[in-house]
């Protein structure tokens, strides 16, 4: 590699242990309800999550002004409508809405920004002028040209109006989501009649989310769940006359059971430590849910050295599946390839289960091959996604937005924790290039193929364990015989010897002529194949002794 391509190359990051969950949600259904029961959460739903849009729209209008004082008149407004820890829990939750939407609107400033300056570098170029992999060139026709300089005054003028919004601390915010709101205008295309989208945006705005709090009764004193499943709630003022218990509580007549973490759930409540609640309802399966969640303390990862000592198992995320391959300490590939495919397409709820579903064979596969970490890229596309930087590849551009970055490294990191199974990040630049330049090849067997996606798995695995990518070539021997050695770089580098030649061999072929005695001719007699005159190497050493004392 010259010294100008060695400038070309980005400073690649060191790979780190990424820190485990620190959060836990389940849940569970709340089945058999009576009339009365689904009649009182309704009621709550819909009152508290009219006090929630108003409390949001007073946020929204604080903007950039806003402080504690506000925060507590808006808080005893509320309570006067419904409870202190109801309050408490509504203005917290429009708080983080309205912070989500500030970091949110930042992000699309920053997009809108890549986008303009791209724009801006294309239009500078002469027409037809042709880009490399990094500078991208002038564009194929003038007619190109023409409506990309529009598209760049659009882009111009909405990051304008974004940047003033930013100052003046104006956000968009849409209780229920945007996306659901949308849909009222294209019914048909939804397959939704107006009556189900009413039910559907009426669900998503209810409000029935309460936060835990430590030392009080069952950790939660709003939305109350005892430890044999008995869930009560704290109904608000306006409707404490439905109550059917002390202190204007309500009793469900269902029963909650966590199959899944109930034991460590069951810990929390018998030692009254925070656990939060919410109560929602699936309008397309007419079922009630509730949602327990809590925080943890961040699992401590274990040394970097630690996760490497057993090897490693390198992973590609694709469009369509995991690549995997498994490495030892040394960094030499182990075994066959695996790939772990999902199915990407469909709603969101198949799209997440198809990525659990994946990640939940990729560690029962590490586990198996005792392996204590593995090695994936520390993905991030936000900036990959811009439409002005991939130009005509449309494919392309759906291909990475398609890819659930953020989810699938929440999730490979949670369930990977649950296993003993620490994971390891690393800088992805080059590993795909790389890895298909020095692995595809030499992995490749006449009844193995190996992938571009599989080579890039090992470069991914060796990079985790601290390996250089490439392959270190071998000398080519001066002759036929095997007098330089086979030298690469699969021995560990501590290794005494690694860097010499192979020692001799002193029973092989090329030492036939010695023992047949025979020097008639180039070319000697070559030794006996047959069972019966081959002599084993102790009986031909014990033979040249006795002949020896014989001549003595």
């Amino acid at each position: 590699m010259t010294e100008n391509k060695k400038k070309q190359l980005r400073a690649i990051d060191a790979p780190f242990v990424a820190l485990g969950p620190a959060g836990v949600t389940i849940r569970d259904r709340l089945g058999h309800l009576t009339p009365e029961d689904e009649k009182v959460l309704r009621l709550a739903g819909a009152h508290l999550g009219s006090l929630a849009s108003r409390d949001l729209k007073a946020r929204c209008a604080d903007g950039l002004k806003h402080d504690t004082d506000m925060w507590a008149a808006r808080k005893r407004d509320l309570t006067a409508e419904s409870s202190s820890r109801w309050a408490g829990s509504i203005t917290k939750a429009t708080h983080d809405q309205w912070a989500l939407s500030h970091r949110c609107q930042l992000a699309h400033i920053h997009n809108l920004e890549a986008g303009v300056r791209t724009l801006m570098h294309r239009l500078s170029r002469p027409i037809g002028d042709k880009g490399t992999k990094r500078v991208p060139g002038g564009y194929r026709s003038e007619h190109e040209w023409f409506v990309k300089s529009r598209r760049l005054a659009a882009l111009e003028r909405r990051l304008d109006a974004a940047r003033a919004e930013r100052e003046a601390g104006i956000v968009h915010v849409v209780r229920g989501g945007r996306r659901l709101f949308n849909i009222r205008h294209n019914l048909e295309k939804a397959r939704l009649t107006e009556t189900e989208w009413r039910q559907r945006w009426e669900a998503e705005r209810w409000f029935l989310a309460a936060d835990g709090e430590s030392g009080k009764r069952y950790g939660n004193e709003t939305i109350r769940v005892t430890p044999d499943g008995e869930v009560s709630i704290k109904l608000p003022a306006p409707l404490a006359h439905l109550a059917n218990a002390k202190h204007s509580r309500y009793i469900l007549a269902s029963r909650i059971q966590f199959k899944h973490r109930g034991e460590e759930w069951g810990d929390r409540v018998h030692g009254n430590r925070a656990v939060a609640y919410r109560i929602h309802y699936d309008v397309a399966r007419g079922r009630w849910y509730l949602t327990a969640s809590w925080q943890r303390p961040v699992v401590k990862t274990i040394p970097l050295e630690t996760a490497r000592a057993g090897g490693m198992i390198g992973v590609d995320t694709n469009a369509d599946h995991f690549a995997a391959y498994r490495l030892d300490r040394h960094g030499n590939p182990v075994g066959a390839p695996h790939r772990f495919f999902y199915d990407l397409t469909g709603s969101a709820n198949h799209r997440d289960a198809q990525i659990r579903h994946a990640i939940t064979r990729l560690l029962h596969w590490a586990k198996r091959a005792g392996v204590a970490a593995v090695g994936i890229e520390d993905l991030d596309f936000t900036a990959e996604k811009s439409r002005e930087k991939h130009g005509r590849k449309k494919r392309f551009r759906q291909l990475v937005s398609g890819i659930p970055t953020g989810k699938l490294k929440a999730r490979l990191v949670s369930m990977a924790a649950e296993r003993d199974v620490s994971i390891v990040a690393v800088d992805p630049a080059y590993t795909s290039m790389w890895g298909a330049q020095h692995w595809q090849k030499p992995m490749t067997a006449p009844r193995r193929k190996t992938t571009r996606h599989d080579a890039a798995s090992i470069a991914i695995g060796r990079r985790a364990l601290g390996h250089p990518i490439r392959r270190r070539t071998t000398p080519p021997p001066q002759h036929q015989s095997d007098a330089v050695g086979h030298r690469t770089v699969q021995a560990d580098r501590p290794a005494r010897g690694r860097e010499e030649a192979r020692r001799p061999v002193t029973e092989c072929a090329h030492d036939a002529r010695p023992r047949t005695g025979n020097t008639q001719g180039k070319r000697a007699t070559s030794a006996s194949t047959t069972v019966r005159d081959a002599l084993s190497a102790g009986q031909w050493v014990q033979d040249s002794l006795l002949i020896t004392d014989e001549e003595r």
